[in-house]
């Protein structure tokens, strides 16, 4: 089924009012730039490993959830 094509104008109003939009947009290369990965490399100390260990292991996610947890809610106070 091809897409219905409509002017910018009219998708900025239909999204203003709240409209479902998804009909106009290809969601198979949709993407938001922001919540893209990028893959980087941090070294620890060895005390500062196993404390990340012990915490993530009591709330029972990777050291990777927990260490890009803890930054973000940092971030966030900045």
């Amino acid at each position: 089924m091809k897409k219905k094509s409509i002017t910018t104008q009219e998708f900025d109003k239909l999204f203003d009012e709240g409209k479902d939009i998804t009909e106009f947009l290809d969601l198979k290369t949709a993407r938001r730039e922001e919540l893209e990965t990028k893959r980087v490399s941090v070294d620890f100390p060895r005390w500062m490993i196993q404390k990340l260990d012990q915490q993530a292991m009591k709330l029972g996610v990777t050291r990777q959830s927990i260490i890009k947890f803890w930054i973000s809610e940092k971030l966030k106070s900045v």
